[in-house]
């Protein structure tokens, strides 16, 4: 519920002409600084300002990507459920709003292209790694069927990538967001969530490492082939755990132990995979107790030894007492 005061400073807040377009494209999902200056052809200082009024208000939530700042509604509930109910009285139709949203189109459209370029300049190197481990689809089921269908208040997926688990799980959370450092790879899973069914989702550049300035609690956090990259995985397990609710879950999609050395050379692969012992010692240390621990086997290649595959594993754990001691 909101005070009187409170609604009053909201209402406020949204009822000038500018402020209440922003709204009305924030709605239709993440958009930067210079989109919405495109948009509304008005000057960036303009807009910032508009903004900046609105943030401190708490309708909207600032999301930093290096140099730039993403913007979008807010997630606290109550603030939400009336913007949604001032934003579906308001008519399309408006000569104003359509052409708003007629060039939101048009900037969606270059950033998927730009998006769809990207993928398909590195396309090559990820279907080499695909071809060595279960096909995504077997991981993927594994995946839903490890954590159930019990509903998700709030997801964050560490090192997002291109939002495949965003997407995945976007049916059983009511927010998610992902963190990931590289741009391109952020404007593909913008591309990709770009949708009615995943308004609820949202990325944003970040440090996987170093999450002390995230200001909410998740019950659900994911690292899917991301931990093979860090120097040190196992911090990125106690960070997960700074930010995760008490009996939250974590869920954990990386390879088993193995020896294929090209790709550390080829594809920046810091660790060659992680034993169910390892793994286990490292969730105990940031205060999980694992609940699943299981191996999807690579399909047979013709002509290829078995072991010249990958293994994928799914480690599930929840978070059941205080972070330990690092050793």
């Amino acid at each position: 519920m909101l005070a009187l005061e409170e609604m009053v400073g909201l209402l406020k807040a949204s009822g000038e002409v500018t402020r209440l377009r922003l709204l009305a494209l924030l709605a239709e999902g993440d958009l930067s600084v210079k989109d919405l200056t495109a948009i509304l052809n008005q000057s960036q200082p303009r807009i910032s300002r508009h903004l900046k009024l609105l943030y401190e208000a708490g309708l909207v939530e600032r999301l930093p990507e290096g140099a730039w700042v993403y913007y979008c509604l807010t997630q606290d509930e109550a603030k939400s459920d009336l913007l949604a109910a001032s934003l579906k009285l308001l008519d399309r139709s408006d000569v104003m709003l359509r052409r708003d949203l007629e060039r939101l189109h048009q900037i969606k459209a270059t950033n998927a292209q730009q998006a769809a370029d990207y993928f398909q300049f590195n396309a090559e190197h990820w279907d080499e790694l695909r071809r060595l481990h279960a096909p995504e689809s077997a991981v993927e089921a594994a995946i839903v069927s490890a954590l159930g269908d019990a509903p998700v208040e709030r997801l964050l997926d560490l090192g997002t990538g291109t939002g495949s688990i965003l997407s995945l799980l976007a049916g059983i959370c009511r927010q998610g967001l992902g963190i990931d450092v590289n741009r391109p790879m952020l404007a593909i899973a913008r591309s990709r969530l770009d949708g009615p069914n995943h308004g609820h989702l949202h990325v944003q550049q970040g440090d996987i490492l170093d999450l002390a300035s995230l200001d909410r609690r998740f019950d659900l956090v994911t690292l899917h082939q991301v931990l093979h990259y860090l120097d040190d995985p196992a911090a990125a397990l106690f960070e997960a755990a700074n930010v995760m609710v008490p009996d939250g879950r974590i869920l954990v999609v990386d390879f088993a132990p193995h020896d294929h050395e090209f790709l550390r050379k080829e594809h920046a692969h810091r660790r060659l995979g992680f034993s169910h012992d390892v793994m286990r010692r490292w969730m105990e240390q940031a205060g999980f107790t694992v609940e699943l621990a299981r191996d999807l086997q690579p399909e047979m290649m013709p002509d290829e030894a078995y072991s010249a595959q990958l293994t994928v594993t799914i480690w599930l754990a929840r978070k059941t007492g205080e972070t330990g001691r690092r050793t």
